[in-house]
């Protein structure tokens, strides 16, 4: 798994689909929150906080991530590789979580330059340091288990076409109901209120308050283990 789990890690940045990922959702967020006039400037809200990555965020990984992951089987089964990988003395759970795990660490490096944001709002605060690193450090959390949820839906999504259009299309709308589409439901139809807590939104926006409930990490985690385990299923069925 972890020679497999270096491969497709090696193949982000060896071709130019690691660095657009990143340099795209940096570029983003960072007009969004110092350049473009709106409520998510920081330079004009005259507030130290960093609210407004943890809003945009998850709706540029509505996008990103569907572009990371339309490729992780499309891409073998198009080009016929596919049998190849599934030769290899690997289960089809390792073939999974190896290809799983390298967009988790793409995730992970897209992430880790935003905590310049948070240092420059923690400097630029009045006094110094007046920021609730808490809630901080809580959407940081929120957001890392939302784009690690798009994450496992892509790849699972991956394995039922050899189309990447169709693999992103379908990963995006997915994504896009899982994260506002319940809560939308349940705004116009009271009597399904319940709903609510299927959706992302509900538990994002518990985690982003510097609040760790149980409940929400039993959430992330439920539904990626859900989609890897299927995404295995899909594997297992393309062997046979």
């Amino acid at each position: 798994m972890i020679t497999l789990f270096r491969k497709e890690l090696a193949s982000f940045f060896s071709s130019l689909i690691g660095y657009l990922v990143v340099i795209v959702f940096l570029l983003a967020t960072g007009l969004f929150l110092f350049v473009f006039d709106g409520n998510f400037n920081i330079l004009n809200s005259g507030y130290a906080s960093i609210d407004g990555l943890f809003i945009i965020a998850p709706w540029i990984f509505l996008f990103l991530i569907p572009a990371i992951t339309m490729r992780f089987f499309c891409e073998e089964s198009k080009s016929g590789t596919i049998e190849l990988l599934l030769t290899m003395p690997l289960s089809d759970f390792a073939i999974v979580f190896g290809k799983f795990l390298a967009g988790i660490v793409l995730l992970f490096f897209s992430l880790l330059p935003t905590i310049l944001y948070y240092v420059t709002v923690y400097a630029l605060g009045s006094p110094v340091g007046n920021v609730d690193t808490g809630a901080v450090i809580g959407a940081y959390i929120g957001l890392f288990l939302l784009g690690g949820m798009y994450l496992a839906i892509g790849t699972f999504l991956s394995s039922l076409t050899d189309n990447q259009i169709i693999a992103f299309i379908l990963t995006a709308a997915i994504c896009f109901i899982f994260y506002i589409g319940f809560e939308f439901v349940s705004e116009l139809v009271p009597d399904v209120a319940f709903l609510t807590n299927v959706g992302i939104s509900e538990h994002y926006n518990s985690i982003s308050r510097g609040v760790i409930d149980t409940r929400d990490i039993v959430y992330y985690l439920g539904f990626i283990g859900f989609f890897l385990y299927c995404t295995t299923l899909s594997i297992a069925k393309k062997r046979k």
